[in-house]
């Protein structure tokens, strides 16, 4: 592929126009190849009984009917997308309604801690208890589609406004938690849409606005998959029903239209057998989107497709056999979730307006407080502790400090914010959010909590309980300190939204509080609610800041979760699932977003031209020390690594090339196990706690750009005092393979591969080799 610098400058060689603004996008045409036409829904492996249901019920639609089923209809409800009902044949319709974190823009439902958070708590088991208690509060509102798990973007820009709704940068544990998220959800018998597809890595210019189109993602074939590509095929192999299509264009053809991705990568390398939406009014072409993969469009079928999409297969330019496909692939979905069996009515919770009479439906659990809370304390990173900081140790007075410790002035229907997220937010685009405890990032990823726990609130409960006394300022940006203090907590926070990207990975605001608190008091403990990285050099050195928690976003128990570990009732378990730079210049061109500029002011152009180097795989080619690196988090335990062993599995196919059939997912023996490494893991501190020990692989790629080590196991034992345990991993193919552009398939190298298992990514005391 021509990276698109490379077609600019033969356009305007050709024209003798070098610094002419490009006004035609026939420039970039043939930079996504063509993949049609696009491949029929076979309904392999444990779809086979749903497809023989849908080409039954569809086999009985009329046309018209058959494109209804693909386009979304006004309806009176707060589902953020509605298929209408076919009652001829008992089809109910389907609510589609946002979205990864939890449902939104309703009542009695939860609110979750956020993608970030599932991510930093590296932890399977709990992931997919937190799907659960979603999915049932989903189908209790007559939800059918959550419009979620999110893995793209996957925070290649680190100032990304919607990277807080996925799990993490490392394709690995992002496609990890991913499956978890899918398989939980799906296991209530409500369908995951996993998003969005592909490589919507920023915000700015994500939509065409006045006559600038939207930014062009432009990725060679090895990074797309190595990368991009790798926890969308997790989510596929996990059995997703949707994958939704996204605003940005990739290779300068829109997401929604590219039939490489959805035809070529998506439903033919994949094997996906569910169907594929639109993002909201991410569609701009009408035969195209039908013939490139797209099956639904939302949040209507007009203008382009509903009677234009039956005109069109009338005339011939989209096949019957096409609109079959199309219908069959939606309605699978539905008979293998077991949605015509058993299901609420559809929207049933999702009233229209809540300030009107409206049914009342409750789709809270007791079964899921322990799920929210415990999700809420793994949310948290302990970064940096000293002199005995923390835990604390019977404090008589606490001074608590900073706008994010105090639940937000105001949360009822029709209040700013109480949809979106963005109850704490300013009007304005801010890097804070100035007016209360950030639960959640802002958006369609937002959620609608039952309560909100601020850190003020149980500090305040902690107090009562312990007969211990509280200051507290949350506005001034140089409070009093009463010098009895015994410590003073400044809780601040870093927000980010849909619609835009941050403004930077620090606020002068905060880190000043933060100084001014410090100076004044000797043992200053730092919290952050942060939607992403944030930058802490500014004050963490100082000698007064001895303690520094990030939250990230922990949904309604924020504050339970918060003084939980601040008193050592759990010690945090809690790594970065991102690296945390020193400043904004350690991560170069990946710190903010790419802008329209030059010939390129109509035509946003974001090359791809680190490859794989994002994140800690970047930092460690170029060999830049981070403040804190992916995977790292302190406990208030020490642990200890010994005895690594690493061995080939007896009897593994090691040939270069996979052979086997495609399933959903891809081929099948990519999932056969080659390695096993194991290790033992002791507890060596005093109290119980959990460690996630990590495995990281050096794979002998031939290729400049390979990183040095990349992460391909993780666990997350729980020991006593004392105790120790043997950790256990395996490889498999696919952990073990590099993409082979040539053959078009993912090959096995041979050679020396090195294997390192630790507590992060730059912590890793046992290495050892295995020779393929």
């Amino acid at each position: 592929m021509l990276s698109s610098t490379l077609y600019a400058l033969a356009y305007t060689a050709a024209l003798g126009l070098a610094q002419d603004i490009i006004t035609d996008d026939t420039v970039f045409y043939g930079q996504s190849p063509p993949v049609y036409p696009s491949p029929k829904g076979t309904g392999t492996g444990d779809w086979a009984s749903a497809y023989a249901q849908a080409r039954a019920l569809v086999s009985q639609l009329s046309r018209e009917e058959k494109v209804n089923l693909t386009g979304g209809v006004d309806a009176h409800s707060s589902c953020s997308g509605t298929i209408p009902a076919i009652p001829r044949v008992n089809f109910p319709g389907l609510c589609l309604s946002d979205a990864g974190n939890g449902p939104r823009t309703t009542n009695f439902v939860s609110s979750w801690p956020a993608g970030i958070s599932v991510g930093a708590s590296w932890n399977r088991e709990l992931a997919h208890e937190r799907a659960v208690g979603m999915g049932g509060e989903f189908r209790t509102k007559g939800v059918n589609v959550a419009l979620g798990p999110v893995v793209g973007p996957l925070g290649r820009i680190a100032s990304g406004g919607r990277n807080w709704e996925g799990f993490s940068n490392d394709p690995y544990l992002c496609g990890a938690l991913a499956y978890q998220t899918v398989q939980g959800i799906q296991s209530t018998g409500v369908i995951t849409s996993t998003k969005h597809f592909i490589a919507n890595e920023q915000e700015t210019n994500r939509n065409p606005e006045d006559n600038v189109t939207a930014v062009s993602s432009n990725i060679d074939d090895k990074t797309m998959h190595e990368l991009y590509l790798w926890p969308f095929q997790d989510a596929v192999k996990a059995g997703t029903g949707n994958i939704m299509c996204s605003y940005n264009r990739v290779n300068n053809s829109y997401g929604c239209a590219n039939s490489k991705t959805l035809n070529g990568l998506l439903k033919t390398e994949l094997g996906f057998q569910g169907f594929v939406v639109s993002d909201w009014g991410a569609q701009h072409a009408g035969v195209a989107t039908a013939l490139a993969g797209m099956d639904m469009v939302m949040p209507s079928g007009s203008p382009l497709w509903a009677g234009n999409l039956t005109e069109a297969v009338n005339n011939g330019s989209v096949s019957e056999a096409r609109l079959d496909d199309m219908a069959t692939r939606i309605l699978a979905t539905w008979y293998k979730m077991n949605q015509n069996a058993s299901f609420p009515t559809t929207g049933v919770g999702m009233p229209y307006d809540l300030a009107a009479a409206h049914e009342r439906v409750i789709a809270t659990s007791p079964s899921n407080k322990d799920v929210l809370v415990q999700s809420a304390i793994e949310s948290h990173v302990l970064l940096k502790n000293t002199n005995g900081a923390l835990p604390l140790r019977s404090p008589r007075l606490i001074s608590l400090f900073g706008y994010s410790a105090k639940s937000f002035s105001a949360y009822t229907p029709g209040a700013k914010g109480w949809n979106d997220g963005s109850e704490a937010a300013a009007q304005e685009h801010m890097q804070i959010a100035p007016d209360g405890t950030l639960i959640s990032g802002g958006g369609s990823g937002a959620n609608q909590p039952a309560y909100v726990s601020s850190p003020f609130e149980a500090l305040s409960l902690r107090a009562y309980e312990d007969g211990s006394s509280l200051w507290w300022d949350f506005e001034s940006g140089d409070p009093a300190v009463d010098q009895s203090s015994d410590a003073c907590i400044v809780v601040g926070n870093a927000f980010a939204a849909e619609g835009w990207d941050r403004l930077g990975l620090h606020d002068d605001f905060t880190d000043a509080l933060i100084t001014n608190v410090a100076g004044k008091c000797n043992n200053t403990i730092v919290v952050f609610h942060n939607a992403g990285a944030r930058l802490v050099d500014r004050f963490v050195d100082h000698p007064n800041v001895t303690a520094l928690l990030f939250a990230h976003l922990p949904g309604q128990d924020a504050g339970r979760a918060l003084v939980s570990i601040l008193y050592g009732e759990v010690s945090p378990s809690g790594k970065l699932p991102y690296s945390v730079p020193r400043n904004e210049s350690d991560l170069g061109a990946l710190a903010n977003a790419t802008a329209p500029d030059g010939v390129y002011a109509l035509f946003p152009q974001s090359d791809f031209a680190e490859g794989v180097g994002i994140d800690y795989r970047g930092l460690d080619a170029r060999n830049v020390t981070p403040r804190y690196e992916f995977g790292f988090g302190l406990s208030y335990a020490a642990f200890a690594y010994s005895d690594l062993a690493v061995s080939a599995v007896d009897g593994a196919d090691l040939a270069r090339y996979p052979s086997g059939e495609v399933v959903a997912g891809g081929q099948e023996d990519l999932w056969d196990p080659l390695v096993r490494v194991s290790a033992t893991l002791r507890n060596e501190g005093p109290v119980t706690a959990a460690e996630v020990a990590q495995l990281y692989v050096g794979i002998p790629d031939g290729d400049a750009g390979a990183p040095p080590r990349q992460l391909r196991g993780f666990v997350k034992p729980v020991l006593q005092a004392g105790a120790e345990t043997v950790v256990r991993f395996e490889l498999t193919r696919r952990d073990l393979s590099v993409w082979d552009v040539a053959a078009q398939k993912w090959a096995l190298p041979s050679g020396e591969f090195r294997v390192w298992v630790g507590g992060s990514s730059r912590d890793l005391p046992l290495a050892g080799t295995l020779t393929i």
